[in-house]
């Protein structure tokens, strides 16, 4: 069984929190009765330019590809994933 965090939020931050959980939820998107589910990937074929995960270091909040032979373009969206919490 994992062990509770100590909450390490400020008082502001807390506040928000709890105003933002306060709220009511939202209404689920009006679909038309005969749409149909699709997976992730066909939204992705749509677009211009395809996600590509590269490994990557983040060194004063830009974003370095660690393999040189990468060019990311400028304005290029980057997911960041950590393997570990610092």
């Amino acid at each position: 069984m994992a062990t509770p965090e100590i909450d390490a939020r400020s008082p502001n931050r807390r506040t928000r929190d709890e105003q933002v959980t306060a709220e009511p939820q939202m209404a689920p998107p009006e679909l038309p009765s005969d749409a149909t589910p699709s997976p992730v990937e066909v939204h992705l074929a749509r677009l211009r330019s395809r996600p590509v995960a590269v490994a990557g270091i983040v060194e004063n909040g830009v974003v370095r590809p660690l393999d040189p032979t990468v060019k990311l373009t400028e304005h290029t969206r980057v997911i960041i994933v950590t393997a570990e919490a610092l």
